[in-house]
């Protein structure tokens, strides 16, 4: 999950990798803002502004050691979240494989249904060519059925 501050005043919006935490950076993050790592996981996919700023903060850290939390305070405007395109990858295909599941799917249907992801992400034409190559793949292709191995069940052998 990426949190983009947007500083006011048509500030250049900076990001802000979760994924890219280190352990002691999320020691001192779930201390300064008294939530668990799950939380703020949980917090920043909810747009929850104490995770997005903790986040914010804590990475900033990293070229102003001296930045405060209590000196880091955003408006609740600038704050938001993106996802990144691993995770843009994950919920497309995650959507396309229940959507054709449906026997009446339709790359239409499947276009309507991933509609939001392109505008949740940080990379937003990324998320549509994936939303489109998933949405194009014909459904046996997409999804294809195990493969059989010419056995109709488990097989016994004897042993001597």
């Amino acid at each position: 999950m990426i949190v983009v501050y947007t500083p006011p005043f048509d500030g250049e919006p900076e990001h802000f990798d979760a994924r890219s935490l280190r352990v002691s950076e999320v020691a001192i993050l779930t201390r300064s803002i008294d939530q668990t790592w799950k939380e703020i996981q949980a917090g920043l996919g909810e747009q929850d502004l104490v995770a997005m700023c903790g986040v914010a903060w804590v990475i900033k850290k990293r070229s102003q050691p001296s930045l405060r939390l209590a000196d880091f305070d955003p408006g609740v405007e600038e704050l938001s979240t993106r996802l990144d395109r691993d995770e843009v990858e994950r919920w497309a295909e995650a959507t396309a494989e229940i959507a054709w599941q449906d026997a009446d799917a339709t790359p239409e249907k499947l276009l309507a249904a991933m509609r939001i992801i392109p505008a949740a992400a940080l990379d937003r034409e990324h998320a549509e060519a994936v939303v489109e190559r998933l949405a194009k793949a014909p459904k046996d292709e997409a999804h294809p059925a195990p493969q059989s191995n010419g056995t109709t069940g488990p097989t016994e052998t004897s042993s001597s």
